[in-house]
């Protein structure tokens, strides 16, 4: 609640003239930053790592679970993005942020698909379904103030940044068991960048006027 209002509500880094629109700053990196000071403080599980310091995979139990929790969490992104309007008087508003939120995972898809293939030589489900959620937490901050394509490059980044994210930990024995760190530290830095680099001031306009009517 403290970091939330860093940033809306009139706080510090929204005086400032910072963007984040729905909270790839404010609510995901700070949550990975939390993630890390807790994985540094608790240490690796039991057998995670070998004598020689290489990866001892711990595979998840049941794959289909976590296909479904990737599926249910895609789908309350778009209550999550779209309802941070803070109402529904401004549809156009609403349906532009579904569209980018959506086009980002789809593409973060296709990014950690092709990534996971290129260095594990196969594709790999759970690098796929952190690639998804990878891509919603980039887009969380810039997803009102981008186009639809500038959203489907931040997802195809998103993709490929937490495939070698996961790897990055791995070979700083960082044990995460779900990719935390991966998804919501390293994706919502760069969802944070990604207003900066992406946001266009013909779409940006649209949610900065005092009121709907004065959007048009």
């Amino acid at each position: 609640p403290i970091t939330g209002h860093w940033i809306w509500g009139g706080g510090f880094l929204q005086t400032l003239g910072m963007f984040d629109f729905a909270g790839s700053t404010v609510v995901h990196s700070v949550g990975g930053w939390s993630a890390l000071a807790g994985v540094i403080l608790l240490g690796s599980r039991s057998g995670k790592y070998r004598a020689d310091g290489s990866v001892n995979p711990i595979m998840g139990h049941n794959m289909s679970m976590v296909t479904l929790g990737g599926l249910v969490l895609w789908f309350g992104w778009f209550g999550f993005n779209p309802g941070s309007t803070m109402g529904v008087g401004d549809g156009s508003a609403i349906a532009h942020i579904a569209v980018t939120t959506n086009t980002a995972a789809a593409m973060a898809i296709l990014g950690s698909a092709v990534a996971s293939w290129l260095i594990q030589k196969k594709p790999d489900l759970s690098m796929i379904i952190n690639g998804a959620l990878a891509g919603l937490v980039a887009i969380t901050a810039p997803c009102a103030f981008v186009s639809v394509g500038s959203a489907a490059v931040i997802g195809l980044i998103a993709g490929g940044l937490v495939v070698l994210a996961v790897i990055f930990f791995d070979k700083l024995k960082l044990d995460d068991p779900v990719g935390a760190l991966s998804v919501h530290l390293v994706n919502g830095v760069f969802g944070t960048i990604a207003v900066g680099l992406f946001a266009q001031d013909k779409i940006c306009l649209l949610y900065t006027s005092p009121s709907p009517r004065d959007r048009t």
